[in-house]
């Protein structure tokens, strides 16, 4: 059976040129970068190289990249890296529909004693910049919002909101992992002071990420090691993985037209037939500004798990929502902070499309998945209450209906 990969989202597969490039450094390029001898010399010279690929691919100097571990690494060093350069303010500003790596440190700087303001989203994921202009005070030391949902797809006016932040004198933070290598970024021609970034999401290895400094910006070492990154981050560099980052940052800037059309329209082509043909269909999310490879589709009053275990025996991957809150039962905290009613949002999957995908794999999905829903709304009971007429408090027992479809 052919596997159809479409949670890209959560991970890509590594391209095979990516591969090549980083297999003579587990071999004949295995010195030290930090050596000074010739051996290692040249190994830190496909170091210098893949820091000018992965700057020229975000559109910064090859000087404000630091190489990560992964994106979640590059989210906790942008934060706690800024807040220890100052140390005398205690608020932050974030939003609610943040990856668990910015959303759940917040919650952890709550319990050491910081004030974290958690701005909210309309119906298609939104944010409010003037709910954001009235959160900022003297006492703010960052603000961090994401640059594309990893959920949703949902794209946020990251310049927008480096202009205002600018303005107060404030440092602005973006998750731009799910937005790097799928749309045009251009650190030159804004002002966000820091960016995070991890290769696995742009066809590079698990293990690697970086964060971007604009010059300038106060910031103190999070891993706090030797000299390497300029002083910034350290410990010993991981060669192999940051040249496959090097090499992936260059491949996806010469494949940027390629996501936002062929892969957009594939997008498009399977969220509009799969609307038409299955009833009480929903797409979470603003459909005009998103990533060109997401769509998270609701389909009503049936768990999102039943259909992905359906998908699997058809060789489809897909996912109900985040890959780092998988397993949970509650649904998505995304579609929550957006207001999608429960019975819609436990209902959700999210299908993220890459320049691996064809016209083949999007056509097995509008194949087999109206008989899929078909299926799981047979067995459900909340599907036949719905079609009889029967108000919404009867799908739940044992609580307040109103908390369920809000809450």
């Amino acid at each position: 059976m052919k596997t159809v990969y479409l949670d890209n989202n959560a991970t890509t597969r590594t391209a095979p040129e990516v591969v090549d490039a980083m297999l003579p450094f587990f071999s004949d390029l295995y010195g030290n970068a930090s050596s000074m001898h010739r051996f290692g010399g040249q190994v830190g010279r496909h170091l210098a190289r893949a820091r000018e690929q992965v700057a020229a691919l975000i559109g910064a100097h090859p000087a404000e990249i630091v190489f990560t571990s992964c994106g979640t690494e590059s989210n906790n060093a942008a934060i706690m890296g800024t807040l220890y350069s100052y140390p005398a303010k205690r608020h932050i500003v974030t939003c609610r529909t943040e990856h668990p790596a910015v959303m759940n440190v917040g919650h952890h700087l709550q319990s050491r004693g910081y004030r974290v303001t958690e701005l909210g989203v309309d119906g298609k994921g939104n944010l409010d910049l003037e709910e954001l202009r009235a959160a900022l005070c003297d006492d703010t030391a960052l603000v961090s919002i994401m640059a594309a949902n990893n959920e949703t797809g949902v794209l946020f006016p990251v310049d927008r909101i480096a202009a205002i932040t600018r303005e107060r004198g404030i440092p602005f933070h973006t998750d731009a992992v799910q937005a790097v290598g799928k749309i045009p970024l251009n650190m030159a021609g804004n002002a966000i002071d820091l960016l995070s970034l991890s290769g696995h999401k742009l066809h590079a290895p698990k293990g690697i990420g970086a964060l971007y400094i604009r010059k300038g910006t106060r910031f103190s070492p999070y891993m706090i090691g030797g000299h390497q990154e300029g002083g910034r981050r350290g410990g010993t560099e991981n060669v192999p993985y940051i040249v496959g980052l090097g090499r992936a940052a260059e491949l996806a800037a010469d494949r940027l037209e390629d996501e936002n059309t062929r892969v957009k329209e594939l997008r498009d082509r399977l969220e509009n037939q799969l609307l038409a043909r299955i009833p009480n269909t929903l797409v979470n999310g603003n459909r005009e500004r998103r990533l060109p490879n997401t769509t998270n589709l609701s389909f009503e009053y049936i768990e999102g798990e039943s259909i992905l275990m359906l998908l699997d025996e058809e060789g489809i991957c897909a996912s109900s929502g985040s890959a780092c809150t998988s397993g949970s039962l509650q649904p998505s905290h995304v579609l929550r902070a957006m207001g999608v009613p429960f019975t819609a949002a436990h209902g959700s999957v999210r299908f993220s499309l890459s320049i691996y995908n064809d016209v083949a794999d999007v056509d097995h999905v509008i194949h087999v998945m109206p008989s899929i829903i078909e299926r799981i709304r047979d067995m459900s009971p909340f599907w036949k209450d719905f079609q009889a007429g029967k108000p919404m408090s009867s799908f739940f027992t044992g609580g307040d209906a109103e908390h369920h479809l809000h809450g």
